[in-house]
C-alpha cells in the first residue's frame, strides 16, 4: 500500500491548451479512488501521469512521499490494468502473468507461488494452460488483473478496465474488483466514465471536467451534496432534475406553482430572483414522505417501466420533472397526479455559474 499525492499537476501538449489544470489530490493508504468524468475531461491523462506514461508539465506526483516526476514507470512500483487487456496472444495465461516477474529475475519457485495465489484469488487457476484467444472477455480481464497482482505493487492503476464488457459481465466484474480490494487492502486509482462504477467501487470519488477537479469526496458526499449543476447531473441515473426557476418570498416559482424552500436554501439564494432548482428522481414521490413534504399537482407526460420501478415524467408549468415511482404505476399519459417533494432534499444552483448555493 502507498499514499499518492498530486500537487498542482497540469498537462499541456502544445504550451497553450491545457488537458489537465492544476489538480491537487491526496489518495490515502489502501484507498480506492475513482476518477470519473465525461470523455475528454483529462482523467486518463491524469492516471497516465501517475503511472509515468505521460510527462508532467506542471506540479508534482509523489508516491509514499517520494516525488516520481522523473522516475521511469518500471521504477515507480505501480501496476496498471488497461482497457484492452494487453495480453500476449502467443503465451499461456500462466506465462502472461509470470512475464513481468521473469523480467525482474524473480526465482522460479516464487513466480509459481505468486501466479497460483493470484489465479486462485481470481478463480482462473483451472485456465492457466490456455491462451487468451480461448477466453471470454471477463476471463481475459481477470488475467490482466492477475498480472498486476503478482507484481505486488504499491499502487494499482485501472484505466477503464470494464468498458469492453457487456452490461451483465461488467456488473459481475465490478463486484469482483470490489471484493479484490477488500481482500488486498491495496491503494487503487481507477478511471471510468461510468458513474455507477464510480459510486459502487469508490471510497472516494474525484469528479473531473475540462481538465479541472470539480469535487472530491465520498460517494455519499458527491451524490448527496454536489457542488455544481455539472456534478448533480453527471452523478446519478437518471440524473438529478435541474430546471430554471424564479425565486420570490422564499419560494421556487415554476409558472403558477410555488414551492417553499427550507430556510438554509432561502438564505443561500440571497437577493436572487432566478436560479436553477434541483431534486433527484427518488425524491419526487407519489406519496408524502414526511409531514413537511410539498404536494405538487402535475400531468403525466411519460412512463418508463424498469421492472424494479417506473420512471414517470411529470409536466409542471411547462417543465418536466422525472420521478422514480413504484413498479406497478400505470397512470395514463395526460392524467393529473399529485407528486410530493421533500424540502430536505432540494438543491439550488446559481443560474449563471451553476455553483451550488447551499444545501439543507
Amino acid at each position: 500500500m502507498a499514499r499518492v499525492e498530486l500537487r498542482g499537476v497540469g498537462k499541456s501538449y502544445d504550451g497553450r491548451s491545457r488537458v489537465v489544470q492544476g489538480v491537487d489530490l491526496e489518495i490515502a493508504h489502501g484507498e480506492f479512488c475513482v476518477f470519473v468524468g465525461p470523455s475528454g475531461c483529462g482523467k486518463s491523462t491524469l492516471l497516465r501521469m501517475i503511472a509515468g506514461l505521460e510527462s508532467i508539465t506542471d506540479g508534482t506526483v509523489s508516491i509514499d512521499g517520494r516525488c516520481v516526476n522523473d522516475v521511469l514507470p518500471r521504477h515507480r512500483d505501480i501496476a496498471m490494468v488497461f482497457q484492452d487487456y494487453a495480453l500476449y496472444p502467443h503465451k499461456t495465461l500462466f506465462e502472461n502473468m509470470a512475464f513481468g516477474l521473469r523480467l525482474r529475475k524473480t526465482p522460479e519457485a516464487e513466480i509459481r507461488r505468486r501466479v497460483m495465489d493470484a489465479a486462485g484469488l481470481l478463480q482462473i487457476d483451472a485456465l492457466l494452460d490456455r491462451k487468451p484467444a480461448a477466453l471470454s472477455g471477463g476471463q481475459r480481464q481477470r488475467v490482466a488483473i492477475g498480472r498486476a497482482i503478482v507484481r505486488q505493487p504499491k499502487v494499482f492503476l485501472f484505466d477503464e478496465p470494464l468498458s469492453n464488457l457487456d452490461a451483465q459481465l461488467r456488473g459481475e466484474m465490478r463486484t469482483e474488483i470490489k471484493k479484490l480490494h477488500q481482500r488486498l487492502g491495496a491503494t487503487i486509482v481507477y478511471v471510468t466514465h461510468d458513474q455507477v462504477e464510480a459510486m459502487t467501487l469508490a471510497d472516494r470519488i474525484c469528479v473531473l471536467h475540462g481538465g479541472n477537479k470539480i469535487q472530491h469526496g465520498s460517494p455519499d458526499q458527491v451524490y448527496g451534496a454536489p457542488v455544481s449543476r455539472f456534478v448533480a447531473r453527471f452523478m446519478g441515473s437518471p440524473p438529478m432534475n435541474v430546471v430554471p426557476c424564479a425565486l420570490a418570498d422564499g419560494c421556487v416559482v415554476l409558472g403558477s406553482v410555488r414551492i417553499p424552500l427550507p430556510d438554509v436554501l432561502a438564505r443561500a439564494a440571497g437577493g436572487r430572483d432566478r436560479a436553477l432548482f434541483g431534486i433527484r428522481p427518488e425524491d419526487v414521490l407519489p406519496v408524502a414522505g414526511t409531514q413537511e413534504s410539498v404536494p405538487l399537482r402535475a400531468e403525466v407526460a411519460l412512463t418508463e417501466p424498469l421492472g424494479a420501478d417506473t420512471l414517470v415524467t411529470l409536466r409542471v408549468a411547462g417543465t418536466d420533472l422525472v420521478g422514480r415511482w413504484p413498479p406497478r404505476f400505470d397512470g395514463p399519459v395526460g392524467a393529473t397526479v399529485t407528486a410530493h417533494l421533500s424540502p430536505a432534499r432540494m438543491h439550488l444552483f446559481d443560474a449563471d455559474s451553476g455553483a451550488a448555493l447551499g444545501r439543507p
